[in-house]
């Protein structure tokens, strides 16, 4: 039987594959694709530190092993807001000096390095609410905003 089902949903899939791709109709094209609908309005670059500080904390403790953690900030700053083309989805982008207490160097209190981040309209988990993306420059570990965070910024 669960052949039978495989082999009629096979069919189907190949079926509408091939059927010819159409334009839009009168009703899709004027009331029913109204687009994104986006406000523009996202939190200031401040209402992300906490996020970027336990995310952080975990992601150094749980993936790389080291318990480095960020204690403060200083310097927070607006450096752009929707750089790109009118209608694409909103961002805010960030700058800071985090305060990095790393056990690698106890001698330190602290060291200072530059965070870079963006928060995202309806970016967050599944769509819903501002999602942030951020940077540390020295730990990014596997270079995915690489070089020093450049690509986290506008």
């Amino acid at each position: 039987m669960s052949r039978r089902v495989s082999f009629v949903c096979a069919a189907l899939v190949c079926m509408v594959a091939a059927m010819p791709a159409h334009a839009a109709s009168f009703l899709e094209k004027n009331f029913y694709l109204r687009g994104q609908g986006y406000s523009g309005a996202m939190p200031a670059c401040e209402s992300a530190l906490s996020s970027i500080t336990q995310e952080f904390a975990y992601t150094q403790q749980h993936f790389w092993a080291l318990p480095a953690s960020i204690v403060g900030y200083e310097r927070v700053r607006e450096v752009a807001y929707s750089p790109w083309a009118l209608g694409a989805v909103p961002h805010r982008y960030c700058e800071a000096t985090a305060l990095v207490q790393d056990p690698r160097f106890p001698q330190v209190a602290y060291k200072k390095h530059r965070v870079r981040y963006r928060i995202g309209e309806d970016t967050g988990f599944a769509g819903i609410g501002s999602g942030v993306e951020w940077c540390v420059t020295g730990y990014d570990w596997n270079w995915a905003y690489n070089p020093a965070c450049t690509m986290a910024g506008p």
